[in-house]
């Protein structure tokens, strides 16, 4: 490989929140670890590699320029992501005109969320679900009606559409919240599921706001397809969201943008971005994004998917090995969510208290009740391998 993914860094005091942020397991943060254990970072959705050398030199590049004035995003910032959406998803008609600004992903879904919809609306969402989606919808006026994925006999999540058309028309829902590929759920949905599911939002006119950040974070060869790609009516009737800080750790920098098509529905957003007068991004957010949605960019991101196949492999076997535990494999993303009722129900542990027991060891991993999946847990295994087997080994001797 050319780029390293086997170096373990020391984050503490570097403003980690994966490491620095531990607290007593009451709230979003894990329970720090009892004396004697280090704690391996598996909760929070970021990593523990060094950006890619493109991003960094990027940004060196331009505070060498050390003027930080007002500015306007550049044409060279349009025409990356114009290109890496041409090169790595297969998009040639993405214009400047049809990208939009947002300081992330989650301000995004609540821009559209504002266009689409009224205060006090219903919104599908599949669960388990992103705890982002749950806080930025509730705490800006809109309720949540969670669809359930299932598990299919092979053991894949997928979409319950006759649930789903019941909660749309029961509950008057005029815009879903689509997350591709699925956190925490880990699924790259094939065209056919897309295809279905925009055939039943078209059929109730439901408006499509679809989380697109994961979609480079792609395991074993899967293939994510834009929401917008798979029908006339889902490419009128979409905004997606992307960023550049889930594939290359970024997320300290802020800066994620929206993609519209239509232009009524471009042209509401974006001035629903613009009424704080606060939504602009970093200078050099903007041009570590150039650096990251470039060829050597692109070749880094490759090489950490195959590390992130790999981790995600090893942690799928693991888990599945231990009595009363399943976990379904990953196709996309860096996170895997692991059912432990079973072993809960047979050991006379409650859903509640389980997790504390990988947080004693220092295995970090993230409750899965945010997730509205009590009894789960959601485990990020973007950390070296050597990490994934040492969090493994813990769990083989002091949990399972």
């Amino acid at each position: 490989m050319r780029f390293d993914f086997t170096t373990i860094p020391d984050r503490h005091g570097h403003d980690a929140i994966a490491v620095d942020g531990l607290g007593d397991g009451t709230g979003f943060s894990p329970a720090a670890p009892k004396k004697g254990f280090d704690s391996i970072p598996l909760w929070v959705a970021d990593m523990s590699f060094a950006t890619a050398p493109s991003v960094t030199r990027a940004i060196h590049e331009r505070v060498n320029h050390p003027f930080f004035g007002y500015y306007e995003a550049s044409d060279a910032y349009y025409q990356a992501i114009i290109e890496w959406h041409r090169t790595r998803k297969g998009i040639d008609e993405l214009r400047p005109e049809h990208i939009g600004y947002e300081n992330g992903v989650l301000g995004g879904v609540v821009s559209a969320l504002n266009v689409l919809c009224s205060r006090g609306d219903n919104v599908l969402v599949h669960s388990p679900t992103y705890v982002g989606f749950t806080a930025v919808a509730e705490a800006n006026g809109y309720h949540l009606i969670h669809s359930p994925l299932v598990l299919d006999e092979a053991g894949i999540w997928r979409m319950d559409l006759e649930d789903m058309e019941r909660r749309i028309v029961n509950d008057h829902i005029h815009a879903v919240i689509f997350c591709s590929p699925h956190n925490p759920c880990g699924r790259v949905w094939e065209r056919a599921e897309l295809e279905q599911a925009m055939e039943l939002f078209e059929r109730h006119q439901v408006w499509v706001i679809s989380d697109e950040i994961w979609s480079d974070l792609l395991l074993d060869g899967h293939t994510h397809i834009p929401t917008q790609s798979v029908s006339p009516w889902a490419h009128d009737h979409t905004v997606a969201f992307y960023a550049p800080s889930k594939t290359f750790n970024l997320a300290g920098l802020i800066g994620s943008y929206g993609i519209a098509y239509d232009p009524w529905l471009c042209d509401r957003i974006n001035k629903e971005q613009s009424l704080t007068h606060y939504n602009a991004q970093n200078v050099l957010s903007m041009h570590a994004l150039i650096g990251a949605y470039s060829e050597e960019g692109a070749a880094w991101t490759d090489e950490l998917c195959q590390v992130l196949s790999a981790n995600a492999a090893l942690a799928h076997k693991r888990l599945n090995g231990y009595p009363g535990v399943s976990c379904a494999q990953p196709e996309g993303t860096y996170v895997l969510l692991a059912d432990c009722r079973q072993w809960c129900d047979e050991h006379g542990v409650s859903y509640a208290d389980f997790p504390r027991l990988g947080w004693d060891v220092g295995v970090t991993w993230h409750d899965g009740r945010l997730f509205a999946c009590s009894g789960f847990v959601r485990i990020a295994v973007s950390v070296p391998h050597a990490q994934v087997e040492e969090a493994l080994d813990r769990l083989d001797r002091y949990v399972f």
